[in-house]
C-alpha cells in the first residue's frame, strides 16, 4: 500500500505568491483566502499547502481532512514541471483551468484523441484518449478531475501495461465509480494525490496542480 507523505518545508505565511492573480483586486481577494485557510487548515507542509488551496476552490475547509498524499506526489510534479514534462488532462474544463504562466509543460486533453477508439471499443472518449496517448504518459503529469472511467483505465496501464506517468492527480467526482477508482489509485506505487469518497471534481484537481505550479515558480 502507499504511504502518505509528510514532507516539511519553508512555508512562511508573511509571502504569498498567485501566478493566476494578475489585478490588485484579484491578488488581495487570493491573499485574505489564503491567510484564512493557513490559520484553518495548518501551514507546516506543502501538502498543507494543497490542502489550502482545494479548500478554497470548493469553499469548504472538509476538503482538506479529505486529501491524500501518496509517495510524495508534489516534489514529483516540481521535478516533472521542471522537466517539462506534458500535463494530460480527461476534460477541457480540466485544461482551461491549469495555470499556463511561469512553466514551459504542453496542456493536453484526452478528449481531443481517440474519437475511433471510443467508437470501436465503446468505452468513454476520455479513456479512449488516455489510451491514444499512451506513449505521451510515461513522465508525464496527469490531471484527472471529472471522468473515474478515465482514472480506472489510467490505472490498469499503469498496472498491467508497465506506463509510468510521473505523478496522477486523480480527483473525479460522483456516485458511480468515483471513490472506487481513488482507491484503486492509492493502492498503486506511484506518486499521487487524490481524496477520499465521491466528493471532487475540476475545481479539486485544478487546484491540486496549480498549488504545485506555484511551489515550483518559489522554486521548491
Amino acid at each position: 500500500m502507499s504511504k502518505e507523505s509528510s514532507r516539511r518545508v519553508d512555508t512562511t505565511a508573511s509571502t504569498f505568491i498567485d501566478p493566476g492573480a494578475d489585478t490588485r483586486e484579484g491578488y488581495a481577494i487570493a491573499k485574505k483566502s489564503r491567510t484564512l485557510a493557513r490559520s484553518v487548515v495548518g501551514n507546516e507542509t506543502v501538502e498543507d499547502r494543497i490542502r489550502q488551496r482545494c479548500s478554497i476552490a470548493v469553499g469548504d475547509f472538509a476538503m482538506a481532512g479529505l486529501m491524500r498524499f501518496c509517495n510524495d506526489p508534489v516534489p514529483a510534479t516540481v521535478a516533472a514541471l521542471r522537466a517539462r514534462a506534458p500535463i494530460i488532462t480527461d476534460i477541457r474544463m480540466v485544461r482551461t483551468g491549469i495555470q499556463k504562466k511561469g512553466h514551459g509543460s504542453e496542456v493536453l486533453c484526452a478528449l481531443d484523441h481517440g474519437n475511433e477508439i471510443a467508437r470501436e471499443q465503446e468505452i468513454t472518449r476520455s479513456s479512449a484518449g488516455l489510451i491514444a496517448l499512451h506513449d505521451r504518459i510515461p513522465g508525464s503529469i496527469v490531471v484527472i478531475g471529472n471522468a473515474p472511467s478515465a482514472l480506472i483505465a489510467l490505472c490498469g496501464m499503469i498496472r498491467d501495461a508497465g506506463v509510468r506517468p510521473a505523478v496522477v492527480i486523480g480527483t473525479p467526482v460522483g456516485f458511480v465509480n468515483a471513490a472506487e477508482s481513488k482507491e484503486l489509485l492509492r493502492t498503486i506505487d506511484i506518486p499521487s494525490i487524490s481524496n477520499e469518497g465521491t466528493r471532487g471534481g475540476t475545481p479539486v484537481a485544478v487546484a491540486a496542480v496549480n498549488e504545485c505550479i506555484t511551489l515550483f515558480i518559489e522554486g521548491a
